[in-house]
């Protein structure tokens, strides 16, 4: 699952890996496909927060070093290895007032559901 983060610019990545999951991991075009380490909340689910600039990005999870697509986003591309990865688009909010638009920009995190 993909979220907009609590702090401005920022993109929040969760997954339900289940009880048994000892690792799990983040990895996308923009960690240059680097893993990066997840953190187990209370609830179970595993979360990354990620600063990201508006564009589109390809991610995907790695649960005990299993890649695996988001199982809540349905947008996905296909790589040049043949793989499937999951799609996201950063977009900016609108500025709908005068005091909105001397702050930085707000973000919008979404999967960009391939219709």
């Amino acid at each position: 699952m993909v979220s907009t983060g609590r702090r401005r610019g920022t993109t929040r990545f969760s997954i339900e890996a289940g009880d048994t999951a000892r690792e799990v991991a983040l990895a996308g075009d923009f960690t240059h496909w680097q893993p990066k380490r997840m953190r187990r909340q209370r609830n179970g689910a595993f979360v990354l927060i990620v600063a990201l600039p508006p564009g589109e990005y390809e991610y995907k999870f790695i649960v005990d070093g299993q890649w695996l697509t988001d199982p809540e986003n349905p947008r996905y591309a296909i790589s040049p290895c043949g793989t499937s990865n999951s799609v996201l688009r950063v977009e900016c909010l609108d500025r709908t007032s005068d005091q909105r638009s001397r702050q930085a920009p707000q973000r919008a995190a979404e999967p960009s559901f391939a219709g």
